[in-house]
């Protein structure tokens, strides 16, 4: 399998899975991936699994349609649009997280950005960015499940390193 080639990036994958769940930055739904160096038009992610039981054996690679490679036929993140998306719009992105954080659910709903105000927030830049699936696909049940949504949340993300999604 190619994602073989990565071991060493799929070891801090599942790594990133695990601390990201045991410090509730992810829930159950929610999902890490990380641009592929040893193939540049992909990325990898776990199968659809509680990022904190992800292992190795559970990383698989997509390509930026969100297709599986290597004829892996496991049931993936039905989000995983997100990810691909991002990534080709956005060379310089080299990982994507995508979480329901109970603690960050109402700034989606306010239309607001998040600003940072102290040192541990500075990742957020001047400000996040929104994204409102309705203004794409009308009333929905809030997921990007396909590529033209994928396309519409890289859209909304721009040069922002964060983007609030409403009910994410």
């Amino acid at each position: 399998m190619a994602v073989q080639a990565d071991a060493v990036l799929v070891a801090k994958l599942v790594a990133a899975n695990r601390i990201l769940a045991r410090h509730c930055v992810v829930d159950g739904f929610g999902h890490v991936s990380v641009r592929s160096p040893a193939s540049p038009d992909s990325y990898l992610l776990s199968r659809s699994l509680a990022p904190a039981s992800v292992t190795a054996g559970d990383v698989m690679r997509f390509d930026f349609d969100g297709n599986a490679q290597d004829g892996d036929a496991r049931t993936p993140y039905l989000e995983r649009f997100i990810h691909g998306e991002i990534y080709r719009a956005r060379a310089d992105v080299q990982a994507v997280v995508h979480n329901h954080s109970p603690s960050v659910i109402p700034f989606g709903a306010t239309r607001k950005p998040l600003r940072p105000i102290y040192h541990m927030s500075a990742f957020i830049g001047t400000a996040s960015a929104f994204f409102e699936i309705r203004e794409t696909d009308g009333h929905s049940d809030m997921l990007v499940r396909d590529r033209p949504l994928g396309a519409a949340l890289a859209r909304a993300l721009g040069a922002q390193s964060v983007v609030l999604m409403r009910g994410h």
